[in-house]
């Protein structure tokens, strides 16, 4: 198949198990395509975990699940060496990360260092056990999911790993029509039980290095950085957005751009990608949080102040 026909039959895939919410789903192929890592923040119950599943199996690829609790250990998710008396060396065994797409579901019911155990797989997609360099399967992606009112039993993520995830999104509750239908397509067997790849590896990788092939001009890679520095001196922010975000900013807006079709980046693929990518990267003053104002909100606000770059025939 073209690449327009693989990303449209991945979304029409994942669409048979997440009913109604195609947006949400380009953008989690968006950042697949990006080399990016997702976060899921939403509520019980409306699909985290269906959604980062669904798109796994829409790919021949590896596939592995943790489920983040109290006692859920580094060496659970990295590996660990284990003495082999036959052999008398010592044997690497895989944990649960050396895959190409990890859920790590409920990410925020672990301790801070089984947190800090996906750092290294994320940023440099490889693990360190016992000395010894573990490169991850390729493609990789994390997809993390996390509940954003309950807090008994949690640990918040860090700031380091946070800047880690390339975009943080929400499902959403389904509107009348699209929750009559997940009923009706849910009444006998789980759609995602019957799911079938669509792509490959190979279809992964092809399309990422494509897509770092987008071109960008220097006015919006200009723009890019105007807005990642306005959140450093917003008056009301504790922290604004690091360089990593620049980067990321860049990459997700490439990205859209070849996932529209197109070999050069516009600014509205910046404008676009803006909120997913900074807003969980921005900490907050206190008055602000007392007076309600959110994440979304600054960044919205910071795309109306910042000047947008003009171009003539760009289409």
């Amino acid at each position: 198949m073209q690449t327009p026909d693989i990303l449209q039959a991945i979304t029409d895939n994942v669409e048979k198990v997440i009913i109604g919410k195609r947006h949400v789903i380009e953008l989690m192929i968006i950042t697949l395509v990006a080399k990016g890592h997702v976060l899921i923040e939403d509520l019980p119950g409306v699909g985290k975990t269906q959604l980062a599943a669904a798109l796994a199996r829409s790919f021949n690829c590896s596939f592995s699940r943790i489920q983040f609790t109290t006692d859920v250990l580094p060496s659970d998710i990295m590996g660990f060496s284990m003495y082999n008396q036959k052999t008398r060396e010592f044997e690497f065994k895989k944990g649960t990360i050396m895959s190409s797409f990890v859920l790590a579901d409920e990410i925020n019911r672990t301790s801070p260092k089984t947190q800090a155990s996906l750092l290294e797989a994320m940023e440099e997609q490889q693990v360190t056990v016992d000395g010894v360099t573990y490169a991850m399967e390729s493609p990789f992606i994390v997809i993390a999911t996390q509940n954003p009112v309950e807090y008994v039993g949690t640990f918040p993520l860090p700031e380091a790993q946070l800047d880690r995830f390339m975009i943080r999104i929400a499902i959403g509750y389904p509107t009348h029509e699209q929750e009559i239908e997940m009923l009706e397509r849910y009444k006998y067997v789980s759609p995602l039980e019957t799911l079938k790849p669509v792509a490959s590896a190979r279809d992964i990788i092809n399309m990422q290095q494509a897509a770092e092939d987008v071109h960008i001009d220097d006015k919006l890679s200009d723009y890019i950085v105007k807005l990642t520095n306005a959140t450093r001196n917003h008056e009301g922010l504790l922290l604004g957005a690091s360089p990593r975000a620049s980067l990321n900013l860049m990459k997700m807006a490439q990205s859209r751009a070849f996932f529209r079709g197109r070999k050069h980046v516009l600014p509205e693929d910046i404008v676009e990608m803006a909120v997913p990518v900074l807003s969980h990267r921005l900490r907050i003053k206190q008055e602000l949080v007392l007076r309600g104002i959110t994440q979304k909100e600054i960044v919205d606000d910071l795309l109306k102040k910042v000047q947008f770059p003009l171009f003539r025939n760009l289409s």
